[in-house]
């Protein structure tokens, strides 16, 4: 069985904006006006990163409630790191994970190992090959 994950993107003829739909929910990304746009949504960098922290968080949630743990509140701050090197701009995403809970070291360890196990940090580490075709 394979299992579709669909979302249509359509850019339109203003700028760079576009309009998504996936299952029954409607998104708009754009650019910045400094960048050509007219800012009317995040941009497909600021989307990329929530997509890394909705599922971490998510990801995290139900590994706790599975454990029983109570964690309270799980916030998940996701940036995009660039730094220009002899070799080029080398770029990479820095999570910064906060419980609203105590947790043990135990605990801290155990979810940090789950945090990367979440499948859009995974599709981005490369685990997941895009297949591009023009119709």
């Amino acid at each position: 069985m394979v299992r579709d994950i669909k979302a249509e993107v359509v850019l339109t003829n203003k700028n760079y904006l576009a309009e998504v739909k996936t299952r029954n929910h409607f998104l708009v990304i754009d650019e910045p006006v400094g960048s050509g746009g007219d800012d009317n949504g995040p941009t497909p960098v600021e989307y990329l990163l929530t997509a890394v922290g909705g599922c971490v968080s998510i990801t995290l949630r139900m590994y706790a409630e599975r454990k029983g743990w109570d964690i309270g509140k799980i916030t998940v701050n996701v940036s995009q790191k660039e730094e220009l090197t002899s070799e080029g701009i080398k770029k990479w995403l820095v999570e910064d994970i906060f419980f609203e809970k105590e947790i043990t070291e135990g605990q801290r360890k155990r979810l940090l190992v789950i945090a990367g196990k979440c499948p859009v940090a995974k599709m981005i580490k490369g685990e997941t090959k895009i297949e591009s075709k023009i119709i």
